[in-house]
C-alpha cells in the first residue's frame, strides 16, 4: 500500500528520501511525491509515474533542503492522478505553503470535517481524505505543531500514520499512528519516519516501532515520543542488525522468479530450530493453551486464507480439532458464535494487514483470549496483540504476488497441527518420526520441485494466449488450485477460477471449450480415482488438461499434457504443488510482458480496508 519516509537532517535529504521511496515500490503505488525544506521555501514534485522521474524532476527544478517528506501513493479516495498525489500543502493566507503532510489509511469522517473547513474558506484540489488533515492542521495551528497535532488527531475518525512539518519550526517533523505502521529510525545527526523498516535500512542505527497512538517529534539530534495519553514514553530500540537490508535482484529477472527459487531457504531457516516436536515450541504459555482449546478458528485475507484453508485438512485429520476459516473482512461484521475455548490463529505476512489486525481485535473483544499468529515480521502490529506466535523467516518478499511467504506458512502450519496433536496425547511415536522426517526433508523436496522449471515454461507458452483458464484440485489441494488461480489472475491477468474437482457438473463445466485450458493438481492420494473421473468430464467436452501428477501416478494418456512431481510427498503434497502453479503464472506473465513483481491495481500490504 501507500509509503511513507520523512528525513530531517543536518544534511540535504532528497537522495536519502528518494532512496527509500525506491525501497518502497515493491509495495504498490499509482502515483508519487516528494516535499523538501530548504532555502525558505517549500516545494514538492509529484508524479503518475514511477520514483525515477521524481529524480528527473529534482535536479530540473534544483531541489534540496534538509528536511522533507515523501510518499507512494495506492489510491483510496480520488482517482490516480497527480493532484491527488502526496505530498499535501495547505497554504497561508498569502498563498504560501506553510503545512506539509503525507498520509497512509482513512479518515472516515472527512467528509464532515471537509464541510466545516470549506465553510471556513478553505479550498480543496484534490478528492482524498488526506487534503482534509493537512487543512485541519492549518486551520488548528497555533504556533506548536506539536501540539497542533496532538489536538487534531482526537478529531479523527479511521486509520492513519502520519508524518507532517510546518515551515514556521523547519527543524521539527511530527509523526503519529493509529492503526497503520509508522516507524522511528534514528541516526547520525539525523532522525527518519517510515511507514517500512526497509524504507530506512542503511540509513537508521536503530529503529523504534510506533504503538497506537503514539506521537513522535523528531529533530535532528532528538526526539520525544507521547503515548495515546500524552505520556512520555521509551519504546524498545532495535539495533541496525536486527532489521533487515536491502535486498538485490542478482541475476534473477524479477524478485518474484528470485523469491520462487528462495523457497527451500526459506523454509529451511523456517524449521531449523525444529529437531524435535517438542510442547512448547509454539512458546511456554502454548502448552496449557493448547491442552484447552477445544477448536480453532483461522482468520486470514487472500493467499494467507488459502493457507488457513489447508490447515483444516491438517489439523483436523492429525489433531482431530474442530477447525473453521474466516476471511477476516467478513468476520467482524457478522454476529458469530463466541467460543472462549478456541483458538484464533490470525496469519498475515506483514502483520500489518488492516482486515486481519481489525478482526483479531475484533475476537478480542468479545472474549476470545487465545490468540496466535503466523507471521513474517516480529515487530508487527498482529505479533505484538497475540499471546502466541510462531515467526516464519521468508525473509523479505519484494514481489507482491505471494510465493515464499505462503509456503513458509504451510511449513508452520503443518507444525502446528502435529504439535497439537502431541499436546492432546494422540500422537503415535511412529507418525511423529514420520511427520518430522518429512518436514527435514521439505527443502530439498521443494529443490527437486523447482528442477521442472523447463516443462513449465513449455506450458507458459499454451496459456500466454488465453485469456480464461479453470484450475481444480479435491482435498487438501483444492486450496492450493485456488492458490494457483490466484496467482496466474494477479500477474498475468488471465481471468482464472479453481474449484473442488467434484463441483465440474454443478455449473463450472458450461465454460469448458477447447480454448479453455484447465490445469488439474492431481496427488497420488485416496481422491485419485474419483480426480481421474472429472478428468473425463474435462475432456468429453473438448476440454485441454493439464496435469500435476506424482511420480507413481497410474495417469497415462497421450492426450494429456503432464508434469510428474520428482515423488509423493504424502500430508506435505500441498507444499509442494505450489511450487509448479507459481512458476507456470510467473513465466505466463513473462511472455504476455505484464510487470510482474507490480502487478496493476494491488499492493504488497494492505493496510486499508
Amino acid at each position: 500500500m501507500c509509503g511513507i519516509i520523512s528525513a530531517v537532517s543536518c544534511k540535504d535529504v532528497t537522495a536519502m528520501l528518494i532512496d527509500g521511496l525506491s525501497r518502497l515500490e515493491y509495495r504498490g503505488y499509482d502515483s508519487c511525491g516528494i516535499a523538501i525544506y530548504g532555502k525558505k521555501n517549500l516545494r514538492r514534485v509529484r508524479s503518475m509515474k514511477r520514483v525515477s522521474d521524481l529524480s528527473k524532476q529534482i535536479i530540473e527544478n534544483s531541489l534540496y533542503g534538509c528536511i522533507g517528506l515523501a510518499h507512494t501513493r495506492w489510491a483510496t479516495h480520488g482517482m490516480p492522478s497527480t493532484h491527488n498525489a502526496h505530498p499535501h500543502f495547505s497554504n497561508l493566507d498569502s498563498g504560501k505553503p506553510r503545512i506539509a503532510l503525507v498520509h497512509n489509511g482513512i479518515i472516515e469522517n472527512y467528509d464532515e470535517l471537509r464541510v466545516k473547513l470549506q465553510k471556513s474558506g478553505y479550498a480543496f484540489e484534490s478528492q482524498t481524505d488526506t487534503e482534509v488533515l493537512v487543512h485541519l492542521i492549518n486551520y488548528n495551528y497555533d504556533g506548536d505543531i506539536f501540539r497542533t497535532v496532538q489536538k487534531v488527531t482526537k478529531l479523527l475518525t479511521g486509520t492513519y500514520a502520519i508524518a507532517v512539518f510546518c515551515t514556521d519550526e523547519p527543524y521539527r517533523i511530527i509523526g503519529s499512528c493509529k492503526g497503520a505502521p509508522l516507524v522511528l529510525g534514528i541516526g547520525d545527526n539525523e532522525n527518519f519516519l517510515a511507514s517500512d523498516v526497509l524504507a530506512i535500512s542503511g540509513k537508521a542505527n536503530e529503529v523504534i516501532y510506533l504503538d497506537d497512538g503514539d506521537i513522535v517529534d523528531i529533530q535532528c539530534n532528538n526526539f520525544l515520543i507521547l503515548d495515546s495519553y500524552n505520556v512520555p514514553v521509551n519504546r524498545k530500540k532495535y539495533p541496525k542488525s536486527s532489521f533487515m537490508g536491502v535486498v538485490e535482484l542478482g541475476a534473477y529477472r524479477h524478485y518474484m522468479q528470485k523469491e520462487i527459487f528462495e523457497q527451500p531457504r526459506a523454509v529451511a531457516d523456517t524449521l531449523q530450530e525444529v529437531n524435535a516436536l517438542s510442547e512448547d515450541i509454539f512458546g511456554i504459555e502454548s502448552i496449557e493453551i493448547f491442552r484447552d482449546i477445544d477448536s480453532v478458528l483461522i482468520i486470514a485475507c487472500g493467499t494467507s486464507y488459502y493457507a488457513g484453508m489447508t490447515a483444516k485438512y491438517w489439523i483436523e485429520s492429525i489433531a482431530k480439532i474442530r477447525v473453521s476459516v474466516e476471511i477476516a473482512s467478513e468476520y467482524r461484521y457478522r454476529d458469530s458464535v463466541v467460543n472462549p475455548k478456541s483458538l484464533v490463529l490470525v496469519i498475515s505476512q506483514s502483520g500489518e494487514t488492516s482486515d486481519t489486525l481489525s478482526a483479531l481485535k475484533h475476537s478480542i473483544s468479545l472474549g476470545m483470549n487465545y490468540n496466535m499468529a503466523i507471521c513474517n515480521s516480529p515487530t508487527s502490529a498482529i505479533v505484538r496483540e497475540c499471546k502466541l506466535c510462531y515467526i516464519t523467516r521468508a525473509g523479505i518478499e519484494i514481489g507482491v504476488a505471494s510465493t515464499k511467504a505462503f509456503t513458509t506458512q504451510l511449513s508452520v502450519l503443518f507444525l502446528l497441527s502435529i504439535t497439537l496433536a502431541k499436546n492432546r496425547s494422540i500422537l503415535s511415536k511412529d507418525n511423529e518420526i514420520t511427520f518430522l522426517k518429512a518436514l527435514r526433508h521439505l527443502p530439498a523436496a521443494l529443490s527437486s520441485v523447482l528442477d521442472l522449471e523447463p516443462l513449465v515454461i513449455s506450458w507458459a507458452n499454451h496459456f500466454a494466449n488465453k485469456e480464461n483458464a479453470l484450475f481444480l484440485g479435491r482435498g487438501m489441494h483444492y486450496p492450493i488450485a485456488l492458490e494457483g488461480a490466484l496467482k496466474m489472475k494477479e500477474i498475468s491477468y488471465i481471468h482464472a477460477e479453481a474449484y473442488p474437482a467434484g463441483e465440474l457438473k454443478h455449473g463450472p463445466l458450461a465454460l469448458v471449450t477447447d480454448n479453455m485450458p484447465v490445469v488439474v493438481v492431481a496427488p497420488k492420494d485416496i481422491l485419485l480415482e474419483k480426480l481421474k473421473s472429472n478428468m473425463q468430464e474435462v475432456q468429453a467436452r473438448g476440454g485441454k488438461l493439464y496435469v500435476f501428477a506424482d511420480a507413481d501416478s497410474k495417469i497415462n494418456d497421450d492426450s494429456i499434457h503432464l508434469i510428474r512431481m520428482p515423488e509423493n510427498y504424502g500430508m506435505l503434497s500441498p507444499i509442494l504443488h505450489t511450487i509448479p502453479l507459481q512458476l507456470l503464472a510467473y513465466h505466463t506473465a513473462c511472455i504476455r510482458g505484464t510487470d510482474v513483481d507490480k502487478p496493476r491495481n494491488l499492493a504488497k500490504s494492505v493496510t486499508v480496508e
